[in-house]
Parts: C-alpha cells; structure tokens; sequence
C-alpha cells in the first residue's frame, strides 16, 4: 500500500513537472513583434503560427491514445519531449514563415499535445477518486508553465535575441519534459478495474460516439474554449478600445488573467469533487454568460472591465479542467485518452472560432453576442445532461446539479 501511494505521488510529480515544460508554448505572443522587427515580416502572419500551433496541439491528441498502447506513457512523453525541443531549437534557424509555421507550429504543437493528453489522462488514472483535483493540478501546472517562463523568454529575448531565444527555450523545454517523464509509469489496468466495479462501463470512442452525450459535451467544451481563448488573446485590446484604459494598464490585465486562469484550474478542479462536477460547469458558464453580456450593454470601466475578464479567465480555467474529468466519469477510464482526445478537438476548433468570428461579423460586441448565446446553450447541456443509459448506475459518483455525493 505504502509504495503504491509512494509510486502514485511519483507520477503526480513526474507530470506536475512535464506540464511545467509543455505549458510554455503560451508564451508565444512574446516572440511577435521581435520577429517581425527581425525578419520584416508582417504582424498578422507571425501571429498565425500560434494559431497553426493550436489547432495541431489539439489535432495530435487524436493519435495519443494509439501511440501510449504502443510506445508506453514514459517513452512516449520522452519522445514528445525530444520532438518540442527540437522544433523550438530549429526555429531558431527559421528564415522563412514557411519554415517557422512548421517547426513552431506544427511539430511543437502536435508534440505538446500528445504529452500534454496521455500525461493527463495517465495521471487522473491512477487517482480516479480524486480526478477533479489531480486534473486541476495537472493542467494548473500547464498554465503554471506559461507564468514562469514568460519572464525567462522575455529576459531570452532582450539579452539573446529571439532567434537565440528558441534554442535556450527549446534545450530548457526538452530537459524538463525529459525529466518529469522518466517518473512516469502507464496505470495498472487492476487499479483501473477496480475503480470500475463502482458501476461504471469504458466506452471505446465508437460506443462514445454513439451517444448524444458525447455531442453535447463536444458543444460544451466548444463553448467554454472560444469564450476563454478569444478573450484572453484580446484582453489587452478590449480594455484600450471598449473600457478606454491606457495601454500601459492595459497590459496588466494580461497578468491578472493569466492568474485567475491558473487559479481556477486548482481551485475548481478540486471543488468539483465536493460539489459535483456538473453543478461547477454549470456556475462557470453563467457567470462568463454574464460577463460577457455586461461588456456588451454596460458602460465599462476600469473595475467592471477587470472584474468582467478576470471572471471569465477563471471560470475558463476551471471548465478545461473540470471537463477531463467529466469524459471520465461519463465513458470509463480505460479509453479516457482516446475519447477526450475526440472531445478535445473542441478545443482546437475554439482556438480559431473566435478569432474568425471577429474577422467576419467585425468588432467585438458582434462576437460577444455569438459567445453569450453559446454560454446560454450551454448552461442548458450542463443542467440537463446525464450519463449515456448503460452508465446510469453511477448518478451518485458524478455528483449531478441539484445532487452533492
């Protein structure tokens, strides 16, 4: 018993410190404007190879699961690891965008996005009684990431240089996904069963998508990822352009939305399996309805702006947290990275959705008033929906609305 908890805190650790190193491709806004001043390239097609990183981040969680059976979760991340840093370190050799889109973009972002998914799901495997908690802590540790080192790639930049500062990046990356890799073993399938004779079936993803649980949840999480990214990346702009804050206290709200991101992943990750993880969402997606609805109607100001986003990151924070869990709870753990690998395109299609939205309705309000009506659909799946019929025994371990385990 007692080397089982040692071995299970192991891989807590091993992941915590993975994440660290994946997270830090949202860093990336740094490196704009100093490529741009570097190549003469223009702003807006610097800032696509995010946008690319994105989508193959979420696009490689589809093969994942495929790839764990195969290789095992330790040599897995390993080679996810290796693949990130050198795609960080050849992009620091990159002359072309052509050449930046493929190194930073598509080989960071599929490799961040395998470890990031198997390591996460590896992880809430061998706590399955506290999923919301260790989703919470594992994908804290992601937005922890991104916090620390944007200092240290923005020191890289400004005493390297930004070609320099890809290959320190990349050699630091690849140390920490190798190192917290070596602390991770696959779940014992025992463990696994154990847990589910509490009633619960494993759902392979053509049973998932079978269901319309699985459509609804797909929405869900849609949702909840275009309203948090698409604010987060024009927070800035918002509060210039909608409350007339000066660019300087602008930018702060970066920081502070950064902050109330990572706290609501600890923080309503483990509420969720206090309260319920259903009744959680729930909350979250009212209250960024509301938000978003106040920035559309009401005279902003400084205050009301801050509060407004911080609100929003926060509950976005939690919702991308809480969400793992809840494909755990309602299609088995066995095939959790394979099916939340399916529900996590909703991601990637979030990534690029709001932003589109933006470019083809115009201007912000616009875009709004398409998020808020999502978050009210939303908050209707979230008070409605249920397990698939064959999970139907396990209502109690899912803590529904209305309903506290």
């Amino acid at each position: 018993m007692k080397n089982t908890l040692k071995r299970s805190i192991l891989i807590l650790i091993g992941t915590v410190i993975t994440q660290i190193g994946l997270g830090t491709i949202y860093t990336w806004s740094l490196f704009n404007q100093p490529l741009v001043n570097k190549f003469a390239w223009e702003l807006n097609k610097v800032a696509l190879t995010f946008s690319i990183t994105s989508f193959s981040l979420a696009f490689g969680t589809l093969f994942a699961g495929r790839l764990q059976e195969k290789l095992g979760i330790r040599r897995l991340v390993s080679l996810a690891g290796i693949i990130m840093g050198a795609g960080l370190m050849l992009s620091s050799r990159a002359n072309s965008l052509p050449m930046l889109y493929i190194t930073a973009g598509i080989l960071v972002g599929a490799a961040d996005g395998i470890a990031y998914m198997t390591a996460l799901s590896n992880c809430i495997k061998w706590f399955p009684e506290r999923k919301g908690l260790i989703s919470g802590i594992s994908i804290g540790a992601y937005g922890t990431g991104s916090l620390i080192f944007k200092y240290i790639n923005a020191s890289l930049i400004n005493s390297k240089g930004v070609s320099d500062a890809f290959l320190y990046w990349g050699l630091m990356v690849m140390v920490l996904i190798l190192t917290g890799a070596q602390l991770l073993r696959d779940a014992a399938p025992q463990k696994i069963n154990a847990y589910n004779n509490l009633g619960k079936n494993n759902f392979t993803s053509r049973e998932m998508l079978r269901t319309k649980e699985a459509y609804l949840l797909f929405i869900a999480f849609f949702t909840a990822s275009m309203s948090g990214l698409y604010i987060i990346g024009v927070v800035k702009d918002l509060g210039v352009q909608l409350a007339g804050i000066k660019p300087e206290a602008a930018a702060n709200a970066v920081a502070m939305v950064a902050i109330f991101n990572t706290a609501g992943r600890i923080i309503l990750g483990a509420l969720s399996d206090r309260l319920g993880r259903l009744r959680v969402v729930l909350f979250n997606f009212i209250i960024t309805a509301a938000a978003i609805f106040i920035m559309s109607f009401v005279h902003l100001n400084s205050v009301i702006f801050f509060a407004c986003v911080s609100g929003i990151a926060f509950c976005y924070g939690g919702n991308i947290t809480i969400f793992p869990a809840i494909v755990g709870d309602f299609f088995g753990l066995l095939n959790h990275s394979k099916n939340y690998g399916i529900i996590y395109q909703g991601f990637g299609l979030g990534a690029l959705s709001g932003s589109f939205i933006a470019a083809v309705l115009g201007g912000f309000k616009v875009t709004f008033m398409v998020i808020g009506t999502l978050c009210i659909i939303s908050i209707i799946i979230s008070a409605k929906i249920r397990p698939p019929k064959n999970n139907a025994n396990y209502y109690n371990n899912l803590q529904l609305p209305g309903k506290i385990a």
